[in-house]
Formats: structure tokens, sequence, C-alpha cells
């Protein structure tokens, strides 16, 4: 995933299968290792820290195994990471969709978010008045 392309260097929980999907699969990666153990270049390496993350041991060591053996097919890689991003990220997402669908809990919370800034920005104001010595005149 790129540093410098906005949204597409990221992949955020509210996203899409398909967004998801098309993000992974335009994530930078390289030819392929030329001979069996090399070390891995930053970008793929960060492939395999998110395919840490998101996948089982199982398909983690298959590809670690296929990378290995200078078998690896980044295409396959990147559609097994994406699809356990998408199943990783599904619960967030559905919750998510929900919250977004409740205007009630929404304008619940915006409201109780601005009482409290309120509250916090009083208290703050007061503490600066007083240690500049202007309590007299509130």
């Amino acid at each position: 995933m790129s540093k410098s392309n906005g949204d597409a260097s990221c992949i955020y929980l509210s996203d899409s299968p398909d967004i998801i999907r098309k993000k992974v699969m335009r994530a930078v990666s390289d030819a392929g290792p030329t001979e069996p153990n090399q070390p891995k270049t930053e970008p793929i390496q960060n492939l395999f820290d998110l395919m840490k993350a998101v996948s089982t041991p199982d398909t983690l060591a298959h590809f670690e195994e296929a990378y290995n053996q200078c078998t690896i097919r980044y295409g396959d890689f990147k559609k097994q990471l994406a699809e356990d991003m998408i199943l990783a990220t599904e619960p967030v997402r559905t919750k998510i969709e929900e919250i977004s669908k409740d205007e009630d809990y929404i304008r619940n919370t915006i409201r109780l978010g601005a009482e409290k800034a309120g509250d916090s920005a009083r208290k703050t104001l007061k503490e600066v008045r007083s240690i500049i010595g202007l309590n007299k005149f509130y």
C-alpha cells in the first residue's frame, strides 16, 4: 500500500469488500524472489505483516513457504489477503453501518459530546482566568 496515494494507501474499517479487494490488488509488489529464502523487500514484508494480522497461521505458512521456494504468485497471495481482510473487518463494518442508520443515536451522541466539550471548555477558561488574575471580572 503506497504512502502517496491518499485514500488508496490505507484500508478503512468502513471500506466495502469491493474497495478492499481493489486496494489490496493495487498494493506494490515486486517480480518475486529469485533465490530460495531471500529476504523480502519492504513492500512485500508489509503485505506479509498484514497477512499475519488477519489470516490463519496455516495460510500465512503456506505463502511464506511459497515465497521461500520461489513459487509464490502475488495475485493469489493478494486475493487471499483481501478476503482475509474482508472477514477481519466485517464485524466493525457491520456495526458502522448499523450506527450510521440510527439518526437518533447519532443526534444524541453529538449532543452529549457538545455538552462534555462545553463543560471542559468552561473549566479550562475558569482555570486560565484564575491564573492570569481575571476571576474578579467574571
